[in-house]
């Protein structure tokens, strides 16, 4: 098992008042499985993501990521964790506005102390995989929003990751840039990675063989534990 969550809730602290985010969720996720998680503004799958992703914490509840607690770890432990075990795939991009695509891939390797000659050809390998062999000298701003989102779908892959965390991954793009993105994620899936896609776009939503749906903290529908 991948992933697994029990009992796993997130209360924020807004001065004297608790705002619950999430509420007693359980969740196990296969390694190689395809999972979409779905719900309005408010359900719960931004604070479930950020969990999964290891940028934040749950105040109550267990979550093992590939056979590791980290429900207790410090932000120093997320951190090394995060970056071994999750690659992030966001609507916005986040990619560094002034370097290439090659840069920008190279990264996260920068950050796990990957020797340079290494970084370099496992950054050409992840380009070369979504397409852009021959684009990598390229900087954000001389590219299309689907190569940027392929250059990100390539950055979350170079460090060979357990999971890939795909928040809203076409939510800047036009219909049919979002379908061939899509359709990358698929073919990911097909390969063996696991990826779990956050997105508030039910039609989206059925790419993924299996999905639940939050509402107000809790798994609503589809098929949780």
């Amino acid at each position: 098992m991948l992933i697994e969550l029990r009992g796993v809730s997130r209360t924020y602290r807004m001065g004297s008042i608790s705002v619950p985010a999430l509420s007693d969720v359980d969740l196990d996720v296969e390694a190689g499985e395809y999972l979409a998680i779905t719900g309005p503004s408010g359900s719960g799958k931004s604070t479930l993501m950020n969990i999964l992703g290891c940028l934040d914490q749950p105040t109550a509840g267990r979550f093992v990521l590939d056979g590791q607690d980290v429900s207790q770890l410090g932000d120093a432990q997320l951190s090394r964790v995060r970056n071994a075990l999750v690659g992030f795939v966001f609507q916005t991009f986040n990619l560094l506005p002034r370097a290439s695509a090659l840069a920008n891939v190279e990264a996260p390797l920068i950050y796990a102390g990957v020797r340079r000659r290494t970084r370099r050809e496992r950054a050409l390998e992840a380009l070369g995989r979504v397409g852009l062999g021959d684009r990598v000298q390229h900087r954000p701003s001389e590219m299309s929003g689907g190569e940027r989102q392929r250059v990100a779908i390539a950055r979350a892959l170079v460090n060979r990751p357990s999971l890939i965390l795909a928040d809203e991954p076409t939510g800047n793009l036009d219909s049919g840039t979002g379908q061939e993105i899509m359709r990358m994620l698929e073919e990911l899936h097909r390969e063996g990675q696991t990826v779990l896609l956050v997105t508030h776009d039910r039609q989206m939503a059925e790419c993924a063989p299996r999905r639940i749906a939050l509402r107000d903290g809790h798994i609503e529908s589809g098929d949780g534990a």
